[in-house]
C-alpha cells in the first residue's frame, strides 16, 4: 500500500513549523533563552507571534526536536517482537539518531553563534535538514545544550521522555489505556524503556560534553552495550 504524500498545504505548515525553530534555536544559542521573546523568533522567521504559538503553544516548546519520537516509534513498531525489549528499543533509539544526526559529525566542534551569514545559514540549513528527516547534529547539539543549561526547558525535557517513553510502549503492542492489557507486561515494558532511555540520555550528556565530536549513534550504542550487554548496531 502506497504511502499518502502529505498535500501542499501540509508541507508548507511543516515547512513554517521547521523554520521558526530553527530561527528560534539560532537565536536561543547565540543570545541565551530567557533573553529572546517569543516576538523575537517571530520577526526572525518573517511570521507574526500568533502564527509562533499556533506552531508551538510554549516557549519551551521551541527547543524540542519532535522527530524522534515517531522516528522511535516507528522503528520500535517495525521491529521483531520476538525479540527482547531492550534489544527493540536500544536497537531503535541508535537507528533514530543516525537518521536525525544526518549531517554526520560536527566540523571543528564549533558552536554556533547568532548573528552573521552563517548563523542565517544555519538557521536555514537546519530547517532543510529536518525537512528531510535529519536535521543535522548541530542543531540537536545546540538543542541540548539550551535543554542542559535553562532550567525551564529541563523540566520540558522530562515531560517529554516520559511522554516518549509512552509511546513506545505503545510501539510495543501494548495498549497502556486498555484494562484487559496485562499490568505486568506494561510495568517491564516501561522499565525496560526507561533503562534504555536513561541509557541515551547518558550518551546525549557525554556527546554534549565533547561538543559533537564524536559519533552520536555510536555512543547511543555502547551506552546500551554498557547496561545491558551485547552490541546495538545502526
Amino acid at each position: 500500500m502506497n504511502e499518502r504524500k502529505p498535500t501542499l498545504r501540509e508541507r508548507q505548515r511543516t515547512e513554517t513549523r521547521r523554520a521558526i525553530q530553527a530561527h528560534a534555536v539560532r537565536l536561543f544559542t547565540g543570545r541565551g533563552y530567557d533573553e529572546v521573546t517569543v516576538a523575537d523568533v517571530a520577526g526572525a522567521a518573517g511570521v507574526s507571534a500568533m502564527t509562533v504559538y499556533r506552531h508551538f503553544p510554549t516557549k519551551e516548546d521551541l527547543v524540542l526536536v519532535d522527530q524522534p519520537t515517531r522516528l522511535i516509534a516507528d522503528r520500535v513498531a517495525a521491529s521483531p517482537a520476538e525479540e527482547p525489549v531492550v534489544r527493540r528499543v536500544g536497537g531503535s533509539l541508535v537507528e533514530a539518531a543516525a537518521l536525525l544526526a544526518g549531517a554526520g559529525p560536527v566540523a571543528g566542534g564549533e558552536a554556533s553563534t547568532g548573528g552573521g551569514p552563517s548563523a542565517d545559514g544555519a538557521a536555514s540549513g537546519a530547517a532543510d535538514g529536518v525537512a528531510s528527516g535529519a536535521v543535522g547534529e548541530r542543531f540537536l547539539l545546540d538543542c541540548l545544550r539550551l535543554m542542559v543549561a535553562t532550567p525551564a526547558l529541563r523540566a520540558r525535557h522530562l515531560d517529554s521522555q516520559y511522554a516518549l517513553q509512552e509511546v513506545v510502549v505503545e510501539a510495543l503492542g501494548l495498549d497502556v489505556t486498555d484494562p484487559a492489557t496485562d499490568p505486568e507486561a506494561v510495568f517491564q515494558a516501561r522499565a525496560a524503556t526507561s533503562a534504555c532511555l536513561a541509557a541515551m540520555h547518558t550518551a546525549l550528556t557525554r556527546w554534549a560534553a565533547d561538543d559533537g565530536r564524536t559519533n552520536l549513534p555510536e555512543l547511543i550504542a555502547q551506552a546500551l552495550a554498557a547496561t545491558f550487554g551485547g552490541t546495538y548496531e545502526s
